[in-house]
């Protein structure tokens, strides 16, 4: 690997090529940005098979059907979606003009215009799917990139620059390899756009070093998306749902439920039907291909540490292991699905973002106390409502505040290709999807044509000196 300096000194010499070869060739065509958009299509579809296998040598186990669903078809349906649309996202965009300009012939509209070169470092939990799916949105926006993928799936990574080398010119994409010193390097590059996904702590360092060069950011952090279940919910089909999205990855999503605050009276029915569910789901786990594998050592330790800290603070806790198997002896880093019964804000799983297939369950009587916990706590990334009430459900989404909503599922409102994604507050800042992605990674670039000259005089001689008197009278009926 390319010591610190070489890289440093490589990645700053590309980033000045790309903004030269810009400069000079000016933004890229309709056609152009297709074909980017063509080939990175192509590039996954042809290569689908050893995109699956590297991601599954990285994590251990990893099942390859939930691969082929997020890493490979997430993204073909991004980029057809966007290849759909480009043309209509790319016209300019009227807006009126003040009175009485737009009488005589004032125009305004907005152009948007590609951003330049777009930095980006993705993250180790869907290391296909959240490096190449943003790349949707920048190309449509007819940007460069450079990025910097996850040295925590050093295979997947590998691969992916592999295939972009392959497919794309270094001036529209380059890829750079390496840890935490060469992420470091990375984000202190005068980039004109930085996407970083990732978790929070990691964030504030990113943000911080894009600012040294007033570089605007675009950061998806996660946090703790909660769950509130109303008695009023068909509880066997939200155990489905929830426990589908909890178990996608190990739990290793960023959107994955967090916590579920439960109505008291349905909470018993809530753990039967989880535990089922797990069992139609899972038969076996320990050898079961389909149930993926904790990441490393590190992320599998402190999972196990939360669920301990849970137990000695006494949480009830319950883990679902149908076939009674033993994980203390085992290849890989499986932890079955694990519920966290009566858990409170004195464990950590309650403050910290799980990351894993375990899944708290505090009760509640009245809404307002689901509620009241909800806001006790960082803006989560998602929020997720069960329940057949109307108003309790407007009741839920007029009180808190999220990233994004759900109701009667889970994560279902990322897979919706005309609704952006993105965090508030402590969960992200930005959309990278869809429309609004396009627009994020552009220049929203406003114009104004003014009148013509034969009305110059009439409108915008009282305003110019030499002043003959007060010009207050005319500036308030041009200004009201």
């Amino acid at each position: 690997m390319e010591n610190i300096e070489t890289t440093d000194s490589k990645m700053n010499d590309v980033l000045e090529m790309q903004k030269n070869y810009f400069i000079k060739n000016g933004p890229p065509s309709l056609e152009l940005r297709i074909d980017r958009l063509n080939r990175l299509k192509n590039l996954i579809l042809n290569n689908k098979t050893e995109i699956i296998k590297s991601i599954n040598d990285d994590f251990g186990n990893r099942s390859d059907n939930a691969s082929l669903l997020s890493d490979i078809y997430m993204i073909i349906q991004s980029i057809s979606y966007a290849s759909k649309n480009l043309n209509h996202w790319t016209k300019s965009e009227k807006r009126s003009s003040n009175f009485p300009f737009n009488l005589f012939g004032a125009k305004s509209y907005i152009q948007y215009e590609p951003l330049g070169t777009v930095g980006m470092i993705s993250p180790w939990n869907f290391p296909v799917n959240l490096s190449l799916n943003p790349l949707v949105a920048i190309f449509a926006a007819g940007n460069q990139v450079m990025h910097k993928p996850s040295e925590i799936t050093p295979n997947t990574a590998a691969l992916i620059k592999k295939l972009c080398d392959e497919n794309y010119d270094e001036h529209e994409l380059a890829t750079f390899l390496g840890g935490p010193d060469i992420g470091e390097e990375f984000s202190n590059l005068k980039f004109d756009h930085l996407l970083y996904t990732g978790s929070s702590n990691v964030g504030r360092h990113v943000m911080k070093a894009a600012s040294n060069n007033l570089v605007p950011v675009t950061l998806e952090l996660g946090g703790k998306s909660p769950v509130i279940i109303s008695n009023t919910a068909d509880i066997k089909t939200s155990a489905k749902r929830i426990m589908f999205g909890k178990t996608l990855n190990a739990g290793q999503i960023c959107l994955a439920p967090d916590y579920v605050i439960v109505q008291k009276q349905v909470k018993d029915d809530f753990i039967a039907e989880a535990k089922n569910v797990v069992t139609e789901f899972f038969p076996d786990i320990k050898n079961n291909n389909d149930y993926t594998s904790i990441i490393n050592q590190k992320h599998y330790d402190r999972i196990n540490e939360l669920v301990t800290d849970a137990k000695e603070k006494g949480a009830k806790v319950i883990e679902i292991n149908p076939a009674d198997e033993d994980f203390t002896q085992q290849e890989f880093y499986k932890i079955p699905p694990t519920l966290i019964v009566n858990a409170n804000d004195s464990m950590n799983i309650m403050h910290e973002e799980i990351f894993g297939p375990v899944l708290p369950v505090v009760s509640y009587d009245e809404l307002d106390e689901a509620v009241e916990l909800i806001n006790s706590k960082d803006k989560p990334l998602g929020l997720y409502y069960f329940g057949k009430d109307n108003k309790e459900q407007a009741n839920v989404l007029s009180k808190t505040s999220s990233g994004g909503v759900t109701i009667n599922n889970v994560v279902g409102h990322i897979q919706q290709m005309d609704l952006p994604f993105g965090g508030v507050g402590n969960s992200g800042t930005g959309r990278y999807q869809s429309h609004d992605g396009f627009k994020n990674f552009s220049n929203a670039r406003a114009i104004y044509k003014d009148v013509d000259s034969r009305w110059d005089k009439l409108l915008l001689g009282a305003i110019r000196p030499p002043y003959k008197q007060s010009i207050e009278k005319i500036l308030k009926v041009l200004m009201k």
